[in-house]
């Protein structure tokens, strides 16, 4: 019985640790493509002028090997972010700034217009 106890915590961390990767994985690719999209821009644009120099050197397939490498390059990036922050044990949930990942709502200031100073006081 004790066996069937430990193997069943076994499985259930190993499907947690599993869990986190694929969260952060998508976390870590959705910001790259939202929030470093100006990075993208400029890999793009280096990604151009290798092929281009690389054209000449190798005129059999410089455009597929530059656009796979960094392709390859930005995955392998978002793989292993994901992996070190999975092995290191920090669990999605604890990040303050993924709120919207697990779908807790933002607090909202109430409302103040600008006449609620003078009338919110008055009691009738």
């Amino acid at each position: 019985m004790v066996s069937a106890q430990s193997s069943n915590l076994g499985k259930t961390y190993s499907l947690l640790m599993i869990k986190s990767f694929l969260i952060w994985t998508f976390t870590l690719a959705v910001c790259l493509l939202v929030v470093g999209f100006p990075l993208v821009v400029l890999m793009a644009t280096v990604g151009c002028l290798l092929s281009i120099i690389l054209q000449s050197l190798m005129p059999v397939s410089a455009v597929l090997l530059v656009a796979g490498a960094l392709i390859m390059f930005n995955v392998m990036a978002v793989v292993l972010a994901a992996g070190v922050l999975t092995v290191k044990g920090v669990h999605p949930n604890e990040i303050k700034w993924l709120s919207w990942l697990h779908g807790e709502a933002d607090q909202m200031q109430a409302t103040v217009y600008a006449a609620c100073p003078l009338t919110c006081e008055i009691k009738i």
